[in-house]
């Protein structure tokens, strides 16, 4: 439909409930007289009852599942509700002149129920208007459907094929069967372990590294540590020197050590100052 069309249909509604509602207005207005509302509120009565319906409606077209349910289920309610108070206005001739509250009904039962329903759809007007303008506020709307032509089907999307009996047959499901392991032969074997001894970059086990290489990975190592303590001690002179002497566990988180390694360099610098320092000697006064 073009949009003309639409516009058209949407005003051409407004225009039918107007009118609709200019009809039970007048209804309804007696109806809140009867029951003891007075001129002010039996004005807007009509407005609490066909405003919700209307708020309904346009909930109708907004949410979707149990929440669209429960809008229609609003607007059918409401609507059977006007449609009861209709009625009675037109079943009873003391309700169409302003006399005051007037019997819905001759039998006693019928007219509390009828009482009871028009008094009871302005408080439901306030919970059930409130719930679904909730309901609204928080709906988060999904994503669209790509809507075509009448007669055309919807572009496939690319590297999908168009219709399921389209797909191949290699594309199914079907049941995994495990594929045979081969065993590597000997030859094979051979040539990738001359490869692999050849490569100066092929990372070795302790096992596989010689007597030579052992000897220097470990003076590397010790090496690295001696540099380390190094390093703390000189720190640590700094920082006493600072007036901030480090403690052994800040010296030793320092360098990513304990604070028993951080103590032992504390005691070997102490120990290199006792050493470094000179040593006065008491001489004794010669005899005269």
């Amino acid at each position: 439909m073009k949009r003309s069309g639409k516009v058209f249909l949407v005003a051409a509604l407004v225009v039918v409930v107007c009118m609709a509602f200019r009809v039970s207005w007048n209804a309804l207005r007696d109806v809140a007289r009867a029951i003891g509302a007075d001129e002010t509120a039996a004005n807007f009565y009509p407005f609490v009852i066909d405003g919700l319906m209307a708020l309904a409606l346009i909930a109708t077209l907004v949410l979707v599942g149990r929440d669209r349910q429960f809008a229609l289920k609003v607007l059918g309610g409401y609507t059977v509700a006007s449609l009861v108070l209709n009625y009675v206005h037109g079943l009873v001739p003391a309700l169409h002149e302003p006399v005051g509250m007037v019997r819905l009904a001759d039998w006693d039962g019928a007219h509390y129920a009828l009482v009871f329903i028009a008094t009871s759809l302005p408080v439901g007007a306030i919970f059930f208007g409130s719930d679904l303008v909730a309901k609204v506020l928080h709906h988060r709307p999904t994503a669209e459907t790509v809507r075509t032509p009448d007669g055309q089907e919807p572009a496939p999307a690319p590297h999908t094929p168009a219709h399921p009996a389209q797909t191949p047959a290699f594309d199914r499901a079907e049941p995994s069967v495990p594929a045979p392991v081969l065993e590597p032969s000997a030859q094979v074997t051979e040539r990738a372990g001359a490869v692999r001894e050849s490569d100066p970059h092929t990372l070795r086990t302790p096992d596989e590294e010689t007597p030579e290489e052992l000897l220097h990975r470990e003076q590397f190592e010790e090496a690295e540590l001696e540099r380390m303590r190094q390093d703390a001690r000189r720190a640590y002179v700094e920082s006493a020197q600072a007036g901030r002497p480090l403690s052994a566990r800040a010296l030793g988180e320092a360098f990513g050590m304990s604070e028993s390694w951080g103590r032992k360099q504390i005691l070997a610098v102490r120990d290199d100052e006792d050493a470094s320092r000179p040593r006065l000697r008491a001489v004794e006064p010669a005899a005269v």
